[in-house]
């Protein structure tokens, strides 16, 4: 099953899919990775997709990302519909709404911790050029990272580039944050880090969608929904923790 979403929610939903497939032509026998997905998400939540390899979790979230396109369906994103924008629309929408995250970082090898970070301000004109750098350094001032600006992503631990690339994925102050099993190539401790750092980007009202197969980190975010053959079969709503 599909969730549920509440009466009239999708009206003011930051993100809006309905009826959402993907079927990938594999040759003799189509494969439907996703299969009818519905779904809201409202400004400040912090949505963890949980499920198995091969359930659908990551296509679900490279459908909202615009990595991928939906076979069939309706992706609305902050009042755009995604699923009819063409490549150029595409990325310059995806630069400007949705910071991505992904598990082995991805920043630029050959390029300065700060010049990664101000790549996306750069493709996106966003900012004026002689602000662009004070903006970057308070976001690596935000991650802890500011001491590091001018080193290479290779002379970082590996905790330090996600925290880099997380930078980078604010850089244009998107309101959702995309982050594809962020904590998977990291140990325990530098994981509880970075998802302490998610938790005080929601505090600041950032949207914040992460695939995990981690059942702990599941258990930490506001929603969690189990992805299973392309259906979310359960959503389950964790309350504040008192005094949190």
């Amino acid at each position: 099953m599909s969730q549920t979403p509440d009466p009239g929610s999708s009206s003011n939903a930051l993100l809006h899919l309905r009826s959402v497939f993907k079927v990938y032509d594999t040759g003799e026998t189509p494969f439907t990775a996703l299969k009818g997905i519905d779904l809201d998400v409202h400004t400040g939540e912090f949505v963890g997709i949980i499920g198995k390899s091969g359930s659908g979790k990551t296509t679900l979230i490279n459908m909202i990302t615009g990595i991928d396109h939906p076979t069939s369906g309706e992706i609305v994103i902050d009042g755009t519909p995604v699923h009819d924008l063409g490549e150029n629309d595409l990325a310059r929408w995806r630069g400007r709404t949705i910071g991505v995250v992904f598990q082995f970082f991805q920043l630029l090898p050959t390029l300065t911790v700060l010049e990664n970070i101000l790549l996306p301000m750069d493709f996106c004109h966003m900012w004026a050029p002689k602000e662009r750098v004070d903006r970057a350094m308070d976001l690596l001032e935000q991650v802890e990272l500011a001491d590091q600006a001018n080193k290479l992503p290779a002379a970082l631990s590996g905790g330090q580039q996600q925290r880099a690339a997380i930078a980078r994925a604010l850089a244009n102050d998107p309101p959702i944050l995309a982050a594809d099993e962020p904590t998977g190539n990291l140990d325990s401790k530098t994981a509880d880090a970075v998802f302490g750092l998610f938790e005080r980007l929601v505090e600041r009202h950032k949207t914040i969608i992460m695939v995990t197969h981690d059942n702990d980190m599941a258990n930490r975010v506001r929603r969690a929904l189990h992805v299973s053959d392309g259906e979310i079969i359960e959503e389950r709503v964790h309350r504040p923790r008192a005094g949190a």
